[in-house]
């Protein structure tokens, strides 16, 4: 068994795309995974899984149907299955995402933004 440490700003520095979660490990169940936002991304919800958003840097803002969340850096927010939520970045903004592996990055929603197969760094 190896054990790899991960540092997340070289790991940031080894792609530019943007609303295309890169995996950088697994816990269990589970991927952790880095992802780039800027924009609007789309209104949607995960039929079973939840999410963890961790913003590394920058500054992201989960629309909520009653209510806005917004998150800097070292603030993390978890989105509960079922909750429809619109992540929004003004600014690049650097997220980790802890979510289980069958988690898709759009839930509910099929779209251009869909990633089926996600990279390994």
């Amino acid at each position: 068994m190896t054990i790899r440490k991960v540092n997340l700003a070289e790991m940031f520095g080894r792609f530019q795309d943007q609303w295309s979660p890169k995996i950088v490990g697994e816990v269990n169940d589970c991927l952790v995974k880095l992802t780039k936002l800027k924009g609007e991304f789309v209104w949607h919800h995960h039929e079973r899984e939840d999410e963890l958003f961790l913003v590394v840097k920058g500054r992201l803002r989960l629309k909520l149907r009653d209510k806005d969340i917004v998150l800097g850096p070292g603030e993390f927010a978890i989105i509960p299955h079922g909750v429809e939520h619109l992540p929004v970045a003004e600014e690049e903004t650097h997220v980790l995402l802890f979510e289980p592996n069958s988690t898709l990055n759009t839930g509910n929603v099929r779209n251009d933004r869909t990633v089926p197969e996600l990279d390994r760094l």
